[in-house]
């Protein structure tokens, strides 16, 4: 079977992107987050099209995401921000499934591009607060009233550096979490070339233990994908939350 992908790797591997200045590389992480774009883009717009059963399915999932993760942490502003969440939801989920795919490879277990959707989680918490409350107060919202004066300067470093922890830990969680669902079913897998090279009846023995295994697990990797999007997109959710109503 021909992997698309891998060939869309080779045929533009050597070819840096000299417009940018910079010697980077087309991978196949950035083939499978490009595909993972187009099949968002295409299951939406064809769900807003039609009045059958997508339709509805994609009705519900927006209700979902509105109702149960951004209208909690966000209030009043839940629909101004809803396309970002909606998105973030869908594309992260994308990405989780097509490292699921045959010949896959899920982008989400490339922590460059967890570190660019944290990233971009970090400006949103920093943009959404200053849109509110403008520069100088959004800061100052940091601080906690009452707090005596000589520990203002430790508080403000101690909260600002809370933004930082905040999104390095949902870029650690998404990379390590899909990351090691799949090392854990190449273990299993490899067990039968292990027992294989010392006894090749034990390794026939242990084919169809260490097979059943890895599929059982393939099948819990489907429900990680939908759990690990829910969790990013709810905590952002819940950070850019505090951001616009600090007295919350």
């Amino acid at each position: 079977m021909l992997d698309f992908s891998e060939i869309i790797v080779h045929h533009l591997a050597d070819r840096p992107l000299a417009r940018l200045g910079a010697n980077l590389h087309w991978t196949k992480h950035m083939t499978m987050s490009g595909l993972a774009f187009l099949l968002s883009a295409v299951v939406v717009v064809q769900g807003a099209r039609s009045n059958g059963k997508l339709h509805t399915a994609l009705e519900a999932f927006v209700t979902l995401i509105r109702e149960e993760i951004v209208r909690p942490a966000l209030g009043h502003d839940t629909d101004t921000f809803l396309p970002y969440f909606l998105t973030l939801f869908t594309f992260i989920f994308s990405m989780n499934l097509l490292g699921l795919v045959p010949f896959g490879a899920s982008a989400t277990g490339n922590i460059s591009v967890t570190a660019a959707l944290s990233l971009l989680t970090l400006l949103l918490i920093n943009g959404a607060g200053i849109w509110r409350h403008g520069f100088f107060r959004h800061f100052k919202n940091l601080i906690p009233h009452g707090v005596p004066f000589w520990v203002v300067p430790l508080i403000f470093a101690i909260e600002l550096m809370g933004y930082f922890t905040k999104c390095l830990a949902l870029c650690i969680r998404l990379f390590a979490n899909m990351t090691a669902g799949h090392l854990v079913i190449l273990l299993f897998l490899g067990l039968i070339l292990l027992f294989g090279q010392a006894n090749p009846w034990t390794g026939l023995f242990i084919a169809p233990i260490s097979v059943g295994l890895a599929l059982g697990l393939y099948a819990l990797e489907l429900l990680v994908a939908l759990i690990q999007a829910y969790v990013f997109t709810m905590l952002t959710a819940i950070f850019v939350g505090g951001a616009l109503h600090p007295e919350h």
